[in-house]
């Protein structure tokens, strides 16, 4: 006997219970600034030891090559020059300036809805790197990296919503005049996000007229001071224990802007710091807090992330490793020693050795990314994109990191325990019930809450109906979701009247 005809429009229960679960999550459940801190590699005795011989370092080997701006400013706030001429700074300076340090600053976006505070326990993700080659969406060999290539990565990264700032992570090297190169770098920033935003500049010279390009795109002389949306990126110590002047140039030239700075220390273990993970520690340490005292003794407090950024190399070769369980455990220690002094912490992640969008590439990947924000790191830089040992970036690769990286903060989020959540009553209701949590309203609201639902990057089907789809790996499906995004995300974040002023100040090469 057949079964009656519904009325065309009448919708089953079951049908309604489908729909109801298939439906996109009405909250974020892995949403970016979850708290971190929940992994401690080092003990609080590892940590004394480690401050401590950080400490005896600037103290008794001090810092060579200082500036003699810089050492004229540090002696008259306590510093003193040893017999060997090198900058040293004593227990208690090095204390009273860490005391004084900034603790916290925003970080703002030329939007405010993607401001963020950067300091205490707050987790978030973004970009860096200075690639010099792109990993070709469309034949899929390594290439030089262009401006136009900056620029597309730009507007991906103002797509992805799990990429909480954007800096360069890619070096337009079809651009050879370094003036050109510094404009027109942080012109395809302006033109491709609005949010918060990092450039490095490769000389100081260049400081001055890119901040004259922020004020126009803001629309009037000053108005970067009031919301600085750009940071500074700077490497202010040549390993081991040296000041570089051309960074503590850019870094005075930024101070006058408000910028704040993202003082990077990138020694490399076995070359220009020690190979034992200790000594790496202690010495990379010592070297940030040189470059926290090079800029607090000129104003104490002013907005400064403290990067430490311990990278590897691997001592068979003498070639760079961005991966690896020691490069995830040196960067999660630092961004704990960084948090145990209360300073805005930065460390790196996911910056996969491989070359092809891979296995080995999801597995370096997800191993730092969660282990330094498990660590609590403020700000994880390299989190999206970079492959080839940070030789090489990918559009494939940075949609994929964008939504590995909701998994990694739905893990840093942690589990809820309460009332609700524990359920006794959904549980009881089962029992006496339907005898299961299907359709419930419990377990409707977990899904929305709990739960983070991939997107059609991570395959969940069954083998016959991916069979069916064209049996497409991560790459393939990554690759047309890039496309996507590249063809429909063409953002105007420049009106044209400011645009036709910056062009006529300066030599802008992007079309």
């Amino acid at each position: 006997m057949s079964s009656k005809p519904r009325r065309r429009g009448k919708v089953s229960a079951r049908e309604a219970m489908h729909a109801k679960r298939a439906k996109a999550p009405e909250i974020n459940p892995a949403p970016p600034g979850p708290i971190g801190g929940q992994y401690k590699p080092l003990t609080d005795n590892d940590i004394q030891q480690i401050y401590q011989n950080a400490l005896r370092i600037l103290s008794d080997i001090g810092m060579g090559e200082a500036p003699p701006a810089l050492v004229e400013q540090a002696v008259k706030k306590g510093a003193t020059v040893n017999k060997a001429g090198r900058l040293c700074y004593s227990p208690g300076m090095v204390e009273d300036v860490i005391a004084g340090a900034c603790r916290s600053f925003p970080m703002y976006g030329r939007d405010g809805k993607h401001d963020f505070e950067v300091g205490g326990d707050k987790v978030f993700y973004g970009t860096g790197g200075a690639a010099v080659q792109t990993l070709d969406i469309d034949t899929h060999k390594y290439r030089a990296a262009t401006l136009r290539d900056l620029y597309d990565f730009t507007r991906m990264a103002d797509f992805l919503p799990n990429i909480s700032w954007f800096t360069r992570c890619c070096v337009a090297t079809d651009v050879p005049e370094l003036i050109d190169l510094d404009i027109n770098t942080a012109y395809a920033l302006l033109k491709g996000t609005n949010k918060p935003v990092g450039t490095s500049f490769t000389i100081p010279e260049t400081v001055d007229p890119i901040v004259a390009m922020f004020d126009t795109a803001l629309g009037g002389a000053g108005k970067f001071s009031e919301r600085p949306f750009c940071k500074a990126h700077i490497s202010p110590v040549i390993s081991p224990l040296r000041y570089g002047e051309d960074a503590y140039d850019v870094a005075m030239a930024c101070m006058r802007h408000r910028m704040p700075l993202n003082n990077i220390i990138a020694a490399q273990s076995g070359a220009t710091a020690p190979a034992t993970i200790a000594g790496m520690l202690s010495s990379t340490l010592a070297e940030t807090l040189a470059a926290l005292m090079m800029v607090n003794v000129y104003e104490s407090g002013y907005p400064m992330i403290f990067s430490n950024w311990p990278f590897v190399i691997d001592l068979r070769t003498g070639s760079f490793c961005g991966s690896g369980g020691e490069i995830t455990l040196l960067n999660a220690a630092s961004a704990q020693l960084s948090n145990w002094l209360g300073l805005p912490s930065g460390a790196a992640s996911s910056m996969s050795d491989a070359k092809a969008v891979d296995a080995q590439m999801g597995l370096e990947k997800a191993m730092s990314s969660l282990g330094v924000g498990l660590a609590g790191c403020n700000m994880i830089y390299e989190s999206s994109g970079m492959m080839a040992s940070l030789l090489g970036v990918s559009f494939e690769a940075m949609v994929i990191d964008n939504e590995m990286l909701s998994q990694v903060y739905r893990v840093l989020r942690g589990i809820e325990v309460n009332e609700e959540t524990l359920g006794f009553d959904a549980i009881e209701q089962a029992v006496f019930g339907e005898g299961h949590f299907l359709g419930s309203q419990h377990t409707m609201d977990a899904m929305q809450r709990d739960y983070f639902w991939p997107s059609t990057l991570t395959d969940r089907a069954q083998p016959p109906v991916w069979e069916e789809e064209g049996a497409k790996d991560m790459w393939q499906r990554a690759s047309v979701k890039a496309r996507e995004i590249l063809h429909a995300h063409k953002p105007e974040y420049l009106s044209s009247e400011a645009d036709i002023a910056i062009r006529k100040k300066h030599n802008i090469l992007l079309d």
